[in-house]
């Protein structure tokens, strides 16, 4: 596995990661209960902030792991790029469950949402403060 890009977020005692589609970061500061597919606040990178490799290797629709990482604790996911992903949007990055494209969506068809990720990841995130990591990769495999 090849890593692509790093993210850093953060957890925020609204967190409830019961969205059944999505899973979200985003750079707002803070965070309501109406935001259920959101894992992180405080983002240090939205879609346009992405790095080159990872756009290029997302165009080209390739297969990304994602592993989402607070202290020991560690969950992944897979999702695809499309080349109709324009990856825009100055403030968020949503990861979809289906196929629907927007200025917010980094990848689709993804094999997880908020919903599924381990209980025992959720709870960290309960704690405002605490720093979450997420890392996008790629098989060595594809070509990229």
């Amino acid at each position: 596995m090849t890593v692509l890009d790093k993210i850093y977020a953060y957890g925020h005692e609204n967190i409830l990661c019961s969205h059944k589609t999505t899973i979200e970061i985003t750079k707002d500061k803070d965070l309501t209960k109406k935001g259920t597919c959101i894992v992180g606040i405080k983002a240090s990178k939205a879609c346009i902030d992405l790095g080159a490799k990872l756009k290029e290797t997302i165009i080209n629709e390739n297969e990304i792991k994602v592993t989402l990482k607070v202290e020991n604790l560690k969950d992944s996911f897979y999702g695809f790029g499309h080349k109709n992903l324009r990856l825009l949007d100055k403030k968020d990055m949503v990861f979809r469950k289906s196929n629907y494209i927007c200025d917010r969506t980094v990848l689709i068809n993804c094999t997880k949402s908020s919903n599924d990720l381990k209980q025992e990841l959720i709870e960290a995130l309960k704690h405002p403060g605490k720093k979450i990591s997420i890392i996008f990769e790629i098989n060595d495999f594809n070509g990229n």
